[in-house]
């Protein structure tokens, strides 16, 4: 297969200035694509080339595959990324992108397809040797019938949407006596967020942790893992705290996962990066939940820990060469923590905020990395998801790193909009999360809106002295730089 000298970007925002970051260090032009509301978005300006694909709405600009293809065409690229949202799990897209004679980064239709279907999954990876949640084999449609497996089962059971994903489609059922209820909501919600409205019930696991395995597969039949992160810090079945590796794993606990993460990967001839997800329960059991067929938004963590840029590695495996690593090589090297700053008010439930970034200063230092997409004066768009940026803190061990978090956050001024940062924070400083003895129900558990509330009126008289100050300084230099360099009044009318 012939190197890759163009690669067009089927995304915005911050992860796609992560992957033209690294092309660009690998020698490789860079096309984005962008909406109306993104024109003077930073990955424009970043990219060798930016073709307008259509309004703001992603239904009709990020989600036009045919018209994404149709500029690769155009333009002569050689490979698309999709990043992650927007097509990047889309069989079809795959399929359309591979027939146009381009080459998908990422894995085939056929696995993207399987594993897309939660029931699918599960066929197909029943004879790999993976740990499944106890629960029916496939989908269930008679209520009654699907009340006895339930009660076989054992509850609390977990009525679970086939085609699901971030809690749609999913009820938590206690007892007999709510099951029908709860069926009748699950498959409503299912119908209407995915076109599907095929359930399942297994096992609930009632003190889960949320633990995942990054993957890595050539199409020479390697597979690697890079070890896990732990995701288990969520509000709304999404992930906002995000950490590699998991305070609660042996090393015998790693390998076993990992290579069940392998193995799952082994079941649908994978190629690419991939994530393999799994619930981890307080008697240390695991069991395979689903896998993610693109590259995670939390992937940074793992780039730190074990030093493997995994954009770069996935442009090595689409140019058709072997692993540049093998799994002896990989070895776990300090910690990383990553929060998703969104523009949400965590003191209001976690209200979605929209508004423009008066003032944006990210932080720096020692183990501290922004992934992001924005600057100072720009919006936050209405049309997509609000997480302004990714951040991330390595040490030398997990409380360097979390130490680093804080410090990073108390330097993070955003003034226009509320973020998570205070939630996040509350997150590093709690002692649960500290000593590492939480689970996905940490936020229920702990967090309470009002413990940000009575911060409020401090964290605003900071913020606007923080702002009074950046002004000042702005104020300043321009007076420095009139004195410094006079301009004659005739010159400075004649410009």
């Amino acid at each position: 297969m012939p190197k890759i000298k163009k690669i067009l970007i089927a995304n915005r925002g911050e992860i796609a200035l992560r992957v033209m970051r690294s092309a660009r260090e690998l020698g490789i032009k860079t096309v984005a694509v962008f909406s109306e509301a993104d024109r003077n978005a930073l990955h424009v300006r970043y990219a060798d080339e930016s073709v307008c694909i259509g309004p703001p709405p992603s239904n009709q600009s990020y989600l036009l595959g045919d018209k994404i293809i149709e500029v690769a065409k155009q333009l002569h690229v050689d490979a698309i990324h999709p990043g992650y949202g927007f097509l990047s799990e889309n069989a079809a897209f795959s399929e359309a992108v591979e027939k146009a004679g381009i080459i998908f980064m990422g894995p085939t239709a056929e696995a993207i397809r399987v594993m897309g279907d939660k029931l699918a999954a599960k066929h197909a990876v029943q004879d790999f040797d993976v740990p499944m949640v106890p629960g029916t084999d496939g989908a269930v449609k008679d209520v009654q019938e699907a009340k006895r497996l339930a009660e076989e089962i054992g509850y609390p059971v977990l009525i679970k949407a086939s085609a699901g994903g971030g809690g749609k489609g999913m009820r938590v059922v206690e007892n007999t006596a709510e099951f029908e209820e709860q069926m009748k909501r699950a498959v409503s919600e299912a119908t209407s967020a995915f076109g599907n409205g095929e359930v399942f019930v297994e096992k609930y696991v009632t003190s889960p942790r949320h633990i995942e395995i990054q993957i890595m597969a050539d199409t020479h039949g390697n597979i690697v893992y890079l070890f896990e992160r732990d995701c288990s810090v969520q509000r709304r079945h999404q992930k906002v705290v995000e950490e590699a590796p998991s305070a609660v794993l042996s090393p015998e606990k790693r390998k076993a996962m990992g290579e069940a993460a392998v193995n799952v990967a082994r079941s649908v001839n994978y190629r690419g990066a991939g994530t393999v997800e799994f619930i981890y329960d307080a008697k240390g059991d695991f069991y395979f939940l689903e896998m993610n067929t693109r590259l995670q938004v939390e992937h940074p963590v793992t780039e730190m820990i074990t030093g493997i840029d995994l954009v770069k590695e996935m442009i090595n495996i689409a140019e058709g060469n072997p692993l540049s690593f093998t799994q002896e090589d990989l070895k776990i090297h300090g910690h990383a923590i990553e929060i998703r700053v969104y523009a949400e008010n965590p003191a209001e439930n976690f209200l979605p905020d929209t508004g423009s970034l008066d003032v944006y200063v990210r932080p720096q230092g020692p183990g501290v990395r922004v992934d992001d997409g924005f600057e100072q004066g720009m919006d936050i768009p209405i049309y997509y998801d609000p997480m302004i940026s990714k951040l991330i803190t390595y040490g030398k061990d997990r409380a360097e790193a979390i130490d680093r978090m804080i410090r990073a956050i108390d330097e993070y001024h955003i003034h226009g909009v509320k973020t998570t940062l205070p939630f996040g924070k509350f997150v590093m400083k709690h002692e649960a999360f500290v000593s590492g003895d939480f689970n996905t129900h940490f936020v229920q558990n702990y967090f309470k809106p009002e413990m940000l509330r009575e911060n409020n009126a401090e964290d605003g008289f900071i913020a606007a002295l923080v702002v009074a100050n950046i002004l000042n300084s702005r104020k300043a230099k321009v007076v420095n730089e009139t004195t410094t360099n006079p301009v004659s009044n005739w010159k400075r009318n004649r410009t």
